[in-house]
């Protein structure tokens, strides 16, 4: 791939950065419909099983990634459940909302650090830069999600959601 993503880490704030060959409002389609989502989010063995989406702001986001690739080890088998609260929806142009680890009926567990993010998309002579700025409790707390490999298993998410783009821009 030729778009590695940028990313800088601020104190508490993880900025990432990559650019797509695609129209920012398919980009931005692609991160509101439920459909889109299940096709490129998570790293490369993991595929969406769940994928509730109330598109708005107040509306939740709650889903479920399950590692389905027998060569990753301790991991296949294993579910990963998330849920983010949307704020702010601007159409074709910034997604705010509260990113957070949880268990099957959207319990939030205590001990796991959540992110405040915002997505902000930049179209660019028809091609779209897309700017993911997560902002955490504390240096520490975003020290705990990098040290889970979060990192990597963007990049890999960001790398399928280029695929997933190349797929449906026809």
């Amino acid at each position: 791939m030729t778009n590695k993503m940028m990313t800088k880490v601020d104190g508490n704030v993880l900025t990432i950065e990559r650019e797509f060959n695609a129209p920012r409002n398919l980009v931005f389609q692609v991160y509101s419909d439920a459909e889109h989502i299940k096709q490129w989010w998570g790293p490369r063995g993991w595929e969406v099983t769940v994928c509730h989406l109330d598109f708005r702001p107040g509306g939740v986001w709650h889903y479920c990634m399950k590692c389905l690739d027998r060569n990753q080890g301790d991991f296949y088998g294993m579910e990963s459940w998330g849920k983010g609260i949307y704020s702010t929806i601007v159409q074709d142009e910034k997604i705010e909302y509260t990113d957070y680890f949880s268990d099957a009926e959207g319990n939030v567990p205590e001990d796991m650090p959540s992110s405040d993010i915002t997505l902000i998309f930049e179209e660019q002579d028809g091609r779209t830069k897309l700017i993911n700025i997560a902002r955490y409790v504390s240096a520490e707390a975003l020290q705990t999600v990098l040290d889970m490999g979060m990192e990597y298993g963007f990049s890999e998410t960001m790398d399928r959601l280029e695929e997933h783009l190349d797929r449906i821009k026809g």
